[in-house]
């Protein structure tokens, strides 16, 4: 074999211990990479993106660039005229014209051996789809957080830098305020769009330091690289890998799911429950033989992936039973469209019953929100763990039969049918209690009228200046005149304190005094 150094110095270390060079272990293959940076401006993300150039040899590559270089390999093309027919009238070029130059951009070879890195896009929602649509997906999208007060920081200090082009930059305050509105109205869309379909976005704190970026954002690039490795030396192997951070698409998943569909065949196997896994994310998800499984959890996961011929055919000890053999979730809206079909059991849990060792006491009737479907039966329960339960184990809880004796159904009333004391208990009982206690703790006193009367009047006013079902001015209203009864009450008190001592003239009498006595006497 001829053998190839970087220096003199590696070929003589070489020459004088080939051996030992050449039983190292083999070097995992190369994989070009494909990363995004999104974020709002002056965050940093042109130089984080130059950085990945300029030390890996990635392609750095912004829509602008993308379209300049449409422009000038292909000026003749179909695409290159569409864009100059909207360049030239000062148009913004539309996205789908965008995408187009972006995929001839890609076809760079530098990005089929080395690796890209997309420079702050995408930035809308529907570039997103447009993306999807062409199947440009990043192994790992960072975005650049950063909030509007240290963009604003950030500008400043550019405008101070002698380091700035002759040319005058579209980046004045101005500007910058209406790019970054426009970034954080659409970015919340597609950060959530990223995180539920290819698990590929990390978030990263921009205003650290950039060395503290690059290594934070260079940890996460070589994870996802280590992981795509591990990936390819397993299946080349013909053992079962992970499929996590492949950026498979929903429609690519469904094409190549496995024979147990979106069921975790580990917790089928040893468990014989049915797990449905359509719910979760690919974190736990793998492939083997070409197709893809998906697992309920880490535990499973581990272990398909040490001995993967044990749980899927022929090997497998349990398979998946037919569509219409599979128990089926309901919504409330789909239970009341199956009439008139009705529940099995008359309505009562069948897992809280079989769990409940069939006692009376177990008898517990389900809610039409938690329901299922399953051989053709509808089954309600009485929350969502007991349902989630009844999914893994239909047959387990399918076939009960219930006892002769029942509870009573508790069949609801209406409020007025109840009974005097029943109706003030379910209507007016706390309003009541709550004028009560303040009559017990006042114990108001009215001029001229008993106690009895006092209470039966300070009550009233209560209840009506607190009704609920009143309207906000009438309950202002009866708080006034409760107030003013109240003060009422405080004349006796007031006046018994006042006149104990030995007769006064007018003018030595506490203020107020005299206007009290004449209200105190006119309320007779």
């Amino acid at each position: 074999y001829i053998y190839f150094f970087s220096s003199k110095e590696s070929q003589e270390r070489f020459m004088r211990n080939p051996i030992k060079y050449i039983r190292q272990p083999k070097p995992k293959p190369a994989v070009p990479v494909k990363i995004a940076i999104v974020g709002p401006p002056k965050s940093g993300k042109t130089t984080v993106a130059e950085k990945f150039a300029s030390v890996y040899g990635l392609l750095r590559l912004s829509m602008g660039d993308a379209i300049r270089l449409a422009l000038d390999s292909q000026p003749e093309s179909q695409l290159a005229l569409g864009l100059k027919w909207h360049l030239h009238r000062g148009q913004t070029v539309p996205d789908e014209l965008a995408i187009q130059a972006l995929d001839v951009a890609l076809m760079n070879h530098v990005c089929a051996t080395t690796g890209v890195v997309i420079d702050g896009y995408p930035v809308t929602r529907r570039q997103v789809n447009l993306l999807e649509t062409a199947k440009i997906i990043p192994v790992k999208i960072f975005e650049l957080e950063m909030d509007a007060k240290e963009v604003f920081r950030r500008a400043l200090l550019d405008e101070e830098s002698t380091n700035r082009p002759p040319y005058p930059k579209h980046d004045s305050l101005e500007i910058l305020a209406v790019k970054n509105s426009c970034y954080k109205q659409h970015i919340d869309a597609i950060r959530t769009y990223y995180e539920k379909e290819h698990q590929n976005w990390c978030v990263i704190d921009a205003s650290q330091s950039k060395w503290w970026i690059w290594n934070k954002v260079l940890q996460e690039v070589e994870m996802v690289v280590k992981e795509i490795q591990r990936y390819l030396e397993r299946i080349k192997e013909g053992k079962a890998a992970g499929i996590a951070d492949l950026c498979i698409t929903p429609d690519e998943l469904q094409l190549r799911l496995g024979e147990f569909g979106q069921y975790c065949p580990v917790s089928l196997a040893e468990k014989g429950e049915l797990v449905d896994c359509s719910a979760l994310s690919l974190q736990f998800a793998a492939e083997f033989r070409g197709h893809y499984y998906k697992m309920a959890s880490q535990e499973e996961l581990d272990k398909f992936l040490s001995q993967p011929e044990v749980y899927v055919p022929p090997l497998a000890p349990h398979p998946l039973p037919l569509p219409d053999m599979l128990p089926q979730k309901l919504t409330a809206a789909e239970v009341k469209a199956l009439f008139p079909i009705s529940a099995e059991m008359q309505g009562y849990c069948p897992v809280t019953y079989l769990d409940g060792k069939l006692r009376y006491e177990a008898l517990v009737p389900g809610k039409s929100e938690y329901a299922a479907k399953y051989q053709g039966k509808v089954y309600v329960f009485e929350s969502e763990e007991k349902l989630l339960k009844f999914l893994r184990l239909p047959e387990k809880y399918c076939n009960l039969k219930l006892p002769h004796k029942l509870p009573p159904r508790k069949e609801p009333i209406l409020l007025t049918a109840l009974p005097l004391l029943g109706y003030l208990e379910q209507a007016i009982a706390t309003s009541l209690i709550k004028a009560l206690s303040e009559v017990g703790c006042l114990k108001p006193k009215f001029p001229f009228l008993s106690v009895k009367a006092t209470a039966l009047l300070f009550v009233a006013c209560h209840l009506k200046a607190h009704n609920p079902r009143s309207s906000e001015p009438v309950r202002q209203i009866y708080q006034r005149r409760l107030a003013q009864f109240t003060e009422h009450c405080q004349l006796i008190p007031y006046l018994k304190e006042a006149m104990t001592g030995p007769y006064l003239e007018p003018s030595c009498r506490p203020l107020g005094f005299d206007s009290r006595l004449q209200t105190f006497f006119a309320l007779k």
